[in-house]
């Protein structure tokens, strides 16, 4: 599984060109976001100090480990399907649903299938 570390997605409302891009635009946010072979791949819409919208791709088998997270944040799944675990729950996820992972409350996330998602993250 990757290691990635939520907390530290920190642009510090950095302007960048692609992002800049994507602004009044109607979006697939599925398509914004390739898969590569054995890997996460990550591509950050929208990063500002109040939260961060990123978009992954899981190739099959790839996840995230289990983590906290100083701040709730909302996985919405865009194509394919994963398995979550929050708090010691288990949940199926698939194209089309979200969950909230509640601040400081350990969580992580595995690929079933290849699939994409939407990651928003509040700062308070």
């Amino acid at each position: 599984m990757a290691e990635y570390e939520m907390g530290k997605i920190d642009q510090k409302d950095k302007p960048d060109k692609k992002r800049e891009e994507l602004k009044g635009k109607v979006l697939v946010l599925r398509d914004l976001v390739n898969y590569a072979d054995g890997t996460v791949a990550s591509r950050m819409i929208i990063s500002r100090k109040a939260g961060n919208i990123t978009l992954f791709s899981f190739d099959e088998n790839e996840g995230l480990s289990e983590h906290t997270a100083p701040y709730d944040a909302t996985v919405t799944i865009l194509e394919g399907e994963c398995e979550v675990w929050v708090a010691g729950q288990t949940y199926q996820m698939k194209e089309g649903e979200t969950i909230i992972f509640p601040a400081n409350v350990p969580h992580a996330l595995s690929a079933i299938t290849r699939f994409k998602m939407s990651l928003t993250m509040i700062r308070e």
